[in-house]
């Protein structure tokens, strides 16, 4: 059994698709590992679920890995650490392929929040290239954010650069609110915003202002933000939310008491940094 299979081992799998989600999220793990040594978080941070996922203990899977540049630099790309990703896949007995998404064909739900300075790659192993991991890079993006060196153990005892919470959470807020989703409803926004409000983690307006005003130019107040939240969370087809989320939580009794209602008295909890 090589490095790999021992790690998903250790998620303790029992069906197809619980085999499946660890299998992804070890590949993360390897994923970051061959970034530490490459160098990348230097200059770049990690955000979005998978980082509240893996450095935070968030209940749930998640697909996808973004990263932030910490300032704007035109000479940094994703490209720059294939050879460091890819050498640490073999470090751990795999061979795995990064291509190129063409953003053309991303379906609407890729597409929805993605700017166009965004790299965005898949990361597929050479002979089961139904599993990959997309890895996108924001190298133009909002600032007002902090960081910090969070500790992985996995495949190596390394550090990551990443947002704090309150920017997590900034981030988050960001898109549950205002990414135009079209048909589809990404539940998982949802329940990441539970957890944020639930373990009373203050909201980092400053870095979420920074958003709203780089992706819609819109230069919204804490009041103007807190009643686009609320008509969100009353308006929106609660049973959609539960539908999407409901493959990523390990266990959906959790998404009993969720309704319009819960979500609003949960917006009553939040706190602003």
């Amino acid at each position: 059994m090589n490095i790999f299979e021992t790690m998903v081992e250790q998620y303790h799998p029992t069906n197809e698709e619980e085999r499946s989600n660890a299998q992804r999220e070890t590949m993360q793990k390897i994923a970051l590992a061959g970034l530490k040594r490459g160098g990348f978080f230097d200059h770049a941070a990690f955000y979005g679920g998978t980082c509240l996922r893996i450095f935070h203990g968030l209940n749930r899977y998640s697909e996808d890995m973004d990263f932030s540049l910490t300032e704007k630099n035109d000479s940094i790309h994703l490209e720059n650490y294939f050879s460091a990703i890819i050498d640490e896949f073999q470090y751990v007995g795999l061979d795995v392929e990064i291509d190129k998404k063409d953003k053309k064909t991303f379906g609407r739900v890729e597409s929805a929040f993605l700017k166009e300075n965004t790299e965005a790659y898949d990361i597929k192993f050479q002979t089961r290239k139904m599993m990959k991991v997309k890895i996108e890079l924001d190298t133009d993006p909002p600032l007002c954010f902090d960081t910090e060196q969070k500790l992985l153990n996995q495949p190596y005892s390394f550090s990551v650069r990443c947002f704090t919470l309150p920017d997590l959470f900034a981030g988050k807020m960001h898109a549950l609110v205002y990414r135009a989703w079209q048909r589809r409803i990404k539940g998982r926004d949802w329940y990441d915003f539970e957890w944020y409000a639930k373990n009373q983690i203050p909201l980092n307006f400053n870095h979420l202002h920074e958003r709203i005003l780089e992706f819609s130019g819109n230069d919204v107040s804490k009041e103007e933000f807190m009643e686009a939240l609320k008509e969100k969370l009353s308006s929106t087809d609660i049973d959609l939310v539960k539908q999407d989320v409901f493959n990523f939580v390990d266990n959906p009794q959790d998404l009993e008491i969720w309704s319009n209602d819960y979500f609003l008295q949960l917006a009553e909890t939040l706190r602003f940094q």
